[in-house]
């Protein structure tokens, strides 16, 4: 049976790391952050392919890499699936798959490669070369074969770690859905630890468990993708999360309870973030909303929610998204606007645009707080 991946990597050259994480088996963890913050170089030193100056990489019990250890690629038990898929073009589906099976015996390889195809719905389609497949199939041929060589067999179903590429860019929108609903269901069944590098936000949140934010090679923040992306712990990791609505506020006392003074606004807070007990009345702090945190009032249709941190500005831009319009907000004594989005037909129901007057509420348990930058 396989086991947890535990991994630590420090190194100056040529890409800077200094991450630890550990990912268990049957979990996936997102590594997410900017193109050259080391995500891909992390999966390559998992597999073998590079060598980080200093750290270790445990898998299962089994040390692959440490003091005096380090195991080549064909000693790892790692399926790996390319962004480009790297298929050989003058190999079958099948044989691509067998390929990966050099360790498994000879009589059980045909088996475990057909029990994947067919897994990855390629049933029929296994004797096609590459040119012959369409991009979403090419894919399920590489997804196939990282499961072979990381699972194993059809009894297996473990052993070894499944890492992933940014799998399902180099594909179409309808097939990219598809693709990541087959890996939803295949991970059900999986005892393996599963890395998935992706710049896609939306593709993290749905599919991980955990996601690591790397940024210049450094793990600055690891968590359910719900924590991350809506308690970021800084406000660098907010903005790598892509939280616009970021802004400085201080503590002050109100009502017997922490409030947040901002823009002249007293903000209630419904929660303080662990580690700020000590925080105190007078201290400034960095504080971030989503926009779904941000509800427009409708002077037709008052909401009990109105009287929850009222905040009125000024509609510097109104953009049509289809059914949803995102508004940016002018707010006097703020320099940074305050972005969220509102129904397209209130908007236009209310005849609100760039230039008017327009009040929004500031939801208080989705306002978190962190250290001032």
């Amino acid at each position: 049976m396989g086991g947890a991946l535990e991994v630590e990597l420090r190194q100056q050259t040529p890409i800077p790391l200094d991450c630890a994480f550990d990912c268990a088996p049957g979990e996936l963890l997102a590594l997410v952050g900017p193109s050259g913050s080391g995500k891909t170089t992390v999966l390559r030193c998992i597999a073998g392919l590079h060598s980080a100056t200093e750290g270790s990489i445990r898998c299962g019990g089994a040390n692959w890499f440490g003091t005096g250890v380090s195991l080549p690629p064909q000693q790892r038990r790692v399926g790996f699936v390319f962004q480009n898929y790297s298929l050989l073009p003058h190999l079958s589906a099948f044989d691509n798959v067998m390929m990966a099976l050099g360790d498994v015996s000879p009589a059980s390889r045909a088996e475990t490669a057909r029990h994947w195809l067919a897994r990855v719905h390629l049933d029929g389609l296994d004797g096609r070369r590459p040119a012959q497949l369409s991009g979403g199939q090419q894919q399920r041929v590489a997804l196939a074969r990282a499961l072979a060589r990381a699972a194993g067999g059809p009894a297996a179903l473990a052993g070894g770690v499944l890492l992933m590429d940014e799998p399902f860019s180099a594909v179409d929108q309808v097939t990219r859905r598809k693709l990541r609903a087959e890996l939803a269901r295949l991970r059900q069944e999986l005892a393996i630890p599963i890395v998935l590098v992706t710049h896609d936000l939306d593709e993290a949140r749905q599919l991980a468990d955990r996601m690591v934010v790397l940024h210049r090679g450094k793990a600055l923040q690891t968590g359910s993708p719900e924590d991350v992306l809506l308690r970021p712990c800084s406000p660098a990791v907010a903005r790598l999360v892509g939280l616009t609505n970021l802004f400085q506020g201080t503590l002050i006392e109100g009502d017997g309870k922490t409030c947040l003074e901002w823009a002249g606004c007293r903000l209630t807070i419904a929660d303080f973030p662990s580690g700020a007990a000590g925080w105190a009345p007078g201290e400034q702090v960095n504080w971030v909303i989503p926009p779904e945190g941000v509800l427009l009032h409708r002077p037709d249709h008052p909401s009990r929610g109105e009287a929850e941190n009222p905040v009125t500005g000024t509609i510097i831009e109104a953009l049509r998204m289809g059914s949803f319009t995102q508004l940016t907000l002018s707010i006097p004594g703020e320099a940074q606007p305050l972005a969220f989005q509102a129904s397209s037909h209130t908007i236009q129901r209310n005849k609100l645009g760039p230039g008017q007057t327009a009040s929004v509420t500031l939801l208080a348990e989705r306002i978190h707080l962190m250290p001032k930058e």
